[in-house]
């Protein structure tokens, strides 16, 4: 966390060769995302995002562009925070998926179907913008 308990985090929409992407499955949240999670101390947004990608869908990635910020509050332990997620473009370079705790489930989907899919109107954002670059 940073600027006085914004808690910063990073993410990608990470993308095969075949132009589908990847959203993953939380079933502690019950909802389909794009992979991305929290900065550890001293790690850069870059770092982050290839180590939340790695995580979640088990696919090493190759950082070729920016997608920008989201910005959003979170509620922990009765508590609000702002956060912040700031989004790469990701192409896949390597790597297979195996379920765990965190992701039971990752998809790789069009765009089309990603909007369908996803839970979020934040991500639609990022996938918006994604589309658009």
């Amino acid at each position: 966390m940073a600027d006085g308990g914004t808690v910063l985090a990073a993410g990608a929409v990470l993308r095969r060769a075949d132009g589908r992407i990847a959203l993953v499955h939380r079933p502690k949240y019950d909802d389909w995302t794009l992979p991305k999670g929290k900065l550890e101390a001293g790690e850069s947004d870059e770092e982050a995002a290839l180590r939340e990608v790695w995580e979640e869908t088990g696919h090493h990635g190759r950082i070729t562009g920016e997608l920008g910020e989201s910005h959003y509050t979170v509620v922990r332990d009765g508590v609000e925070r702002p956060k912040r997620v700031r989004y790469f473009v990701m192409e896949v370079a390597g790597g297979s998926f195996e379920a765990h705790a965190e992701v039971d489930e990752i998809d790789w989907v069009t765009a089309d179907e990603a909007r369908e899919l996803l839970s979020y109107d934040r991500d639609r954002d990022v996938l918006a913008r994604w589309a658009d670059a």
